[in-house]
């Protein structure tokens, strides 16, 4: 597999450490990273939503990703992007984070 996919991967499985503190699903499942952009020379830059825009985890998951997606090999600056366009729902959730909350 080469570098580029590797870093991807890594990236990705980083997101889904990430859990907002009141719900017990990671981020990347409830469909809050709406873009992950690896233009090289160490940066990646994610756009992601919130559940609500005045979610109060707001900074800690922000800060929450920068660490982990930080120590990924190879990358060295993590901008996060926050977002409100479009707006987020629950038809955004994978079908495994729709079991987990009972929306199934």
């Amino acid at each position: 597999m080469n570098e580029f996919l590797e870093q991807e991967e890594e990236v990705l499985r980083m997101l889904k450490t990430v859990f907002d503190p009141e719900i017990p699903v990671n981020i990347y499942d409830l469909g809050l990273i709406y873009k992950i952009d690896l233009p090289g020379d160490g940066v990646c830059n994610i756009d992601m939503t919130l559940t609500a825009p005045s979610c109060p985890a707001a900074d800690f998951l922000v800060e929450d990703i920068r660490q982990k997606v930080g120590g990924v090999k190879g990358i060295r600056t993590v901008n996060v992007n926050l977002v409100f366009e479009p707006e987020w729902s629950k038809d955004m959730m994978s079908e495994e984070a729709k079991l987990e909350l009972g929306f199934l």
